[in-house]
């Protein structure tokens, strides 16, 4: 049996603001904006020379996903992107304003720092030592 993870779903105030913070500040491409009717759209991103999972924004649509939008995982990192080149990456991310909470540092398992995304969300930019699971 095969399987992988299709889509991480990510609530978000708005779709448009979403999709040029991943496609302008991190470089994201944009798969899929579909319109699904009465608001609602089909929004997928992805890192660009990705084969793997896909971010589906999803817009929040009452209160209780309102509230979540930022704060999915309670203030724990909420997504990993792997990268082969770390600090190309970082003055990247830098440049175009990602705001980094914690800065690089090398561990253990390889080269990572903290980002927020748009709405606070935070994420690992992370170069992995073990080329097996590497990018």
């Amino acid at each position: 049996m095969a399987q992988k993870l299709g889509y991480v779903a990510l609530v978000v105030r708005d779709y448009d603001e979403a999709i040029a913070f991943y496609t302008q500040a991190l470089g994201f491409q944009l798969i899929e904006d579909i319109d699904l009717g009465g608001g609602k759209r089909w929004v997928l991103v992805r890192p660009p020379g990705s084969d793997g999972t896909d971010l589906l924004l999803a817009r929040a649509v009452n209160p209780e996903q309102a509230a979540r939008i930022g704060n999915q995982t309670g203030g724990r990192v909420f997504l990993f992107l792997h990268t082969n080149d770390f600090w190309r990456d970082y003055r990247a991310l830098t440049a175009h304003g990602v705001k980094f909470v914690r800065p690089p540092s090398e561990e253990a398992y390889g080269t990572v720092a903290v980002f927020e995304d748009l709405y606070g969300n935070k994420w690992d930019l992370l170069q992995l030592k073990d080329a097996r699971i590497a990018i």
